[in-house]
C-alpha cells in the first residue's frame, strides 16, 4: 500500500509532431500491433494513432518492439473484436517530436470519468430497479497557471486554443510514471486580477478519449 502526493508533478504539451505515416492495419492483441510500413519509430517514442476504430482514434501511446513495418502500442489492449472489429483499425500515426512544459502551475484539478447507468424495471417487477453501466462522462483537467506571456508554454497554448486541434499532453508524476492523453485546449487569455493574489490564467484540457498510463521504468 502506497500513498503519494502530487508535489513535483510536471505537465507538458506537444509542441511539434513528426510527419503522419499510413497505418495499414492494427491487430486484435494485447498489446496492439500496428502495421505501418514506413513508420521509422524507435522504442520509447510517443505516438498519436488516428484509427478507423473510434475507441482508438487520437489515442496517445508509447512504441515498443519496433520492427521493420510494425510496432507495438504499449499498454493498449485491442483484443475485443466488439470494440475493435477485425480489419477496421487502419489510419495514420505520428510521433510527438517536441514537448513544452506548462510551468508555474498554481492549482490543478481533474474531473469527469464518472460511470453513467441505465436504470430499468419490468412491468412485472414490484421491487427495486435494475441498473446496467453505459458510458462514462467526458474527462478534463483544469490548470490555474501564474500569468507570464514570456514563458515558452504561452504561444503553444495560445495556438492550441485558437486552432481547436487536439494536442498530446504528458502528465509526469513524482514517481516517474506518466499519463498520456489527447485533449482540446481552452485558455482564458484575460488573467485574473484579484488584489493581493497572483494574476493567473485558466487552462482547460478536455480529453478526447481514454488516457494511457505507464509506470516508471523498472517499477
Amino acid at each position: 500500500m502506497t500513498v503519494r502526493l502530487p508535489n513535483g508533478a510536471i505537465v507538458s504539451i506537444a509542441s511539434t509532431y513528426g510527419v503522419a505515416v499510413p497505418v495499414t492495419g492494427i491487430s486484435n492483441a494485447n498489446p496492439a500491433v500496428v502495421s505501418a510500413p514506413t513508420h521509422g519509430f524507435a522504442d520509447g517514442a510517443i505516438v498519436e494513432v488516428n484509427s478507423g476504430w473510434s475507441s482508438l482514434a487520437g489515442r496517445i501511446g508509447r512504441v515498443a518492439d519496433a520492427d521493420a513495418g510494425t510496432f507495438e502500442l504499449d499498454g493498449v489492449n485491442t483484443t475485443s473484436v466488439i470494440r475493435y472489429p477485425a480489419g477496421g483499425g487502419a489510419g495514420t500515426a505520428r510521433s510527438v517530436s517536441g514537448w513544452t512544459q506548462i510551468s508555474q502551475v498554481l492549482e490543478s484539478a481533474s474531473s469527469g470519468g464518472e460511470q453513467q447507468f441505465y436504470n430499468y424495471s419490468f412491468l412485472e417487477d414490484t421491487g427495486d430497479e435494475r441498473q446496467i453501466p453505459t458510458i462514462r462522462s467526458a474527462m478534463q483537467m483544469t490548470l490555474t497557471i501564474a500569468d507570464d506571456d514570456t514563458l515558452a508554454h504561452y504561444p503553444v497554448l495560445t495556438q492550441a486554443n485558437d486552432d481547436r486541434t487536439p494536442r498530446a499532453v504528458r502528465f509526469q508524476l513524482p514517481s516517474g510514471s506518466i499519463i498520456l492523453f489527447n485533449a482540446y485546449v481552452s485558455m482564458s487569455k484575460m488573467p485574473s486580477t484579484t488584489k493581493n493574489e497572483a494574476m493567473a490564467l485558466t487552462v482547460t484540457l478536455s480529453m478526447t478519449g481514454e488516457p494511457t498510463r505507464y509506470s516508471a521504468e523498472g517499477a
